[in-house]
């Protein structure tokens, strides 16, 4: 089994006996996978079965790897999934650093080294000087940012995008999507992208795999 990058084997997920769909492939690291599909196909249950969160309503099997590691056999918490979705999902009663040191990983000693390590985050997402701002004050494309930042700092083993996109106007979509692949391709993360929009599967450049049609 490869040590990098995210392996997909013989994943299936059904519902009430019925086969929602069933996919295997390999994503490279810094490669982003596209599953497309139209609304009740399964593909935000797919991202919640590599996640660890799979509502028990569904039936699932398969293997899914990452960075050499079979993820299914640990707790959410241990398979280190980075998860976007449609709503930025900051934490209200927390600073925007405070959002961004709530996840970095404890093996990070050090109020200082923690403190520069959330504010190069934000550097890195172009959010210099905002740390103290409340995240309601911020403009929506705003809070995506902070959102990838506070993902990214959480030394994930992949990316899981569930159409963190959609709710983004045409301008800030283009803006977040330039950002957010390629932050995954400066990283060496392996990418899952749930949408319907085809702009997504284009500007993420890899693999499509469209199920439900």
């Amino acid at each position: 089994m490869p040590e990098a990058g995210l392996i997909l084997d013989r994943v299936s997920i059904a519902l009430g006996g019925r086969t929602l769909l069933s996919l295997s492939h390999a994503v490279q690291p810094g490669e982003v996978l596209t599953v497309m599909g139209p609304s009740g196909s399964g593909k935000s249950t797919l991202l919640a079965y590599i996640g660890g969160f799979l509502d028990p309503a569904f039936h699932a099997s398969g293997t899914v790897h990452a960075a050499g590691v079979d993820v299914i056999a640990l707790a959410a918490e241990d398979r280190h999934a980075g998860i976007l979705f449609q709503d930025p999902l900051l934490f209200p009663h927390m600073t925007v650093r405070g959002n961004i040191l709530f996840a970095i990983p404890a093996t990070v000693k050090g109020k200082a080294a923690r403190r520069q390590m959330a504010d190069d985050a934000l550097v890195g997402v172009g959010l210099d000087d905002l740390g103290e701002r409340d995240p309601d004050t911020l403009s929506g494309g705003q809070k995506a940012r902070v959102a990838l930042a506070r993902v990214l700092v959480s030394a994930p083993r992949m990316l899981l995008l569930d159409e963190p996109f959609s709710k983004l106007d045409a301008d800030l979509r283009q803006q977040m999507r330039d950002l957010v692949f390629g932050k995954a391709r400066a990283s060496g993360l392996p990418v899952v992208l749930v949408t319907h929009d085809e702009a997504d599967a284009q500007a993420a450049g890899g693999p499509i795999v469209r199920i439900g049609s």
